[in-house]
This record gives structure tokens, C-alpha cells and sequence, in this order.
């Protein structure tokens, strides 16, 4: 039996702190539906894990994937519209997809400045819009956005991926307000280093002294960011508007 009547929507779920948190939820009883740009073989293998575990654990739920790009408009509602078709609702949308850049600013083409807009930041905004009429029809939800602690110190050679982040915070505080009347809670969880493959263009070096910087002394891992996300999406909804940082206490 599902331990949960609900339903978790994730985007970039194919690796990463998307497919842990998709994982976990999963493992709780969630109805999943998971998302990736490309979809391919690390997509199948999430839904393949997640179908394990229903199997393993006797969960009466389902899983549902979709290849696409939630930066553009017309897929991303269509993602919200399947899931809630499918399952009636999404109980927890968590706006996970996002990419970074490297370099310095003055070396970064328009193309790419536009492209890390629509996935870190525009993203949110159409899979939150398409949602947030369900979840008004329900007058409950969670809309949970994943940022970075460059959101609200800005790093060197990582302008336009802070400045995103930074726009994710400020999305995330001004929405909490609008919806909270009707029983919507909407958090961001700022992570600090997390290792996943989005650090893959760093040194072994580099991440060794990064760690040493950290007090915890390490890297953080994807479960425990997936642990937080879903302790979250348990709260009422007087926990709103919130950003909340998890580092090893780097920042």
C-alpha cells in the first residue's frame, strides 16, 4: 500500500540532487513524475530505480517520466498538465533543472547567457505558473526551489549563475507572499558545494581545497540535500518565503 496519497513533480531528475530527491520521495510513497532536457538512458534509470522501489517496498504508485526543456514555455506547461492529468494534482513541485558557466563574464556569448537564464531561472517560473492553479483548486502545495548560497554572496567567474540564483530567492520570497492566503508554501534550498556532476569542470585539487574550506570538511552529497528538501515539503504552511541554506556551515 502507498504509505501517501501525493505526488512529487521534479525537474532535472536524471542525476543529481534531482534523481536523490526523486529517489526519496519515491521511497516515502510519492506518485513520481520526473524530468529531464534529454531524457536518454539516465532518465530510464531513475524511473527504473523508482519502479524498484514501489516493487521492493509494496507502494501502490506510479511514475511517470518526460524528456524536455522546462526552460521553454509551451513544454513545461505541457509537463504540468500530464502530471496533473495523470494523477490528479502535484502535490510538490521542486525546480530542480539548472546548468552553470564557468568563466569570466566578458569571455560569455549572448547565446549562452540566454540559455542559463531560461534553464536556472525562467524554468521556475513556467512549471511554478502552470502549477500553482491545481494547487489553488486544492488550496495546499509545496513549491520548493533549488538555488545556491551564490544566490546571496555572488561568486567570481560565476556571475550569471549567481545572478539566476539570486533571481530564484527573490522569485521564491515574493511568491511565498502571494500564496500563502491560500495554503501554498514556497522555500528555496540554498546549497553550498554538493558533490554532483556540475563540478565535474574542477580538479580533483581545486575540490580538495574547496572541502578544507568548508567546516564540515567535505563536499555535501545529493541524499542529504534530498533529506532537507523533503522534510520541507512536510512542513506546514507557516514555513514560507524561506531560504534555507544547507553548506556545512561554508558561508
Amino acid at each position: 500500500m502507498s504509505l501517501v496519497n501525493k505526488t512529487l513533480l521534479v525537474t532535472g531528475a536524471s542525476r543529481g540532487i534531482g534523481r536523490a530527491i526523486a529517489l526519496k520521495f519515491a521511497a516515502m510513497g510519492y506518485n513520481t513524475v520526473i524530468n529531464s532536457l534529454h531524457g536518454g538512458e539516465k532518465l530510464e534509470d531513475t524511473a527504473h530505480e523508482i519502479n524498484e522501489i514501489y516493487k521492493k517496498n509494496s507502494i501502490d504508485a506510479e511514475c511517470v517520466s518526460l524528456a524536455g526543456d522546462v526552460g521553454n514555455a509551451e513544454f513545461a506547461a505541457k509537463l504540468i498538465k500530464t502530471a496533473c492529468e495523470h494523477f490528479g494534482n502535484v502535490d510538490c513541485l521542486v525546480n530542480n533543472a539548472g546548468i552553470s558557466y564557468v568563466g569570466l563574464l566578458q569571455d560569455m556569448s549572448d547565446e549562452d547567457w540566454q540559455r542559463i537564464i531560461a534553464t536556472n531561472l525562467s524554468a521556475v517560473h513556467y512549471c511554478s505558473k502552470n502549477v500553482i492553479p491545481h494547487m489553488l483548486e486544492k488550496k495546499r502545495g509545496h513549491i520548493i526551489n533549488i538555488s545556491s548560497v551564490w544566490g546571496s554572496h555572488g561568486a567570481s567567474c560565476e556571475v550569471a549563475y549567481s545572478a539566476t540564483k539570486g533571481g530564484v530567492n527573490t522569485y521564491t520570497k515574493a511568491l511565498a507572499r502571494e500564496l500563502a492566503p491560500s495554503g501554498i508554501a514556497v522555500n528555496a534550498i540554498a546549497c553550498g558545494c554538493i558533490d554532483t556532476d556540475m563540478n565535474k569542470c574542477f580538479t580533483e585539487a581545486d575540490l580538495k581545497a574547496l572541502a578544507e574550506e568548508i567546516p564540515v570538511g567535505r563536499l555535501g552529497n545529493a541524499e542529504e540535500v534530498a533529506e532537507l528538501v523533503y522534510a520541507t515539503a512536510q512542513q506546514s504552511v507557516y514555513l514560507t518565503g524561506q531560504i534555507i541554506t544547507i553548506d556545512g556551515g561554508w558561508m
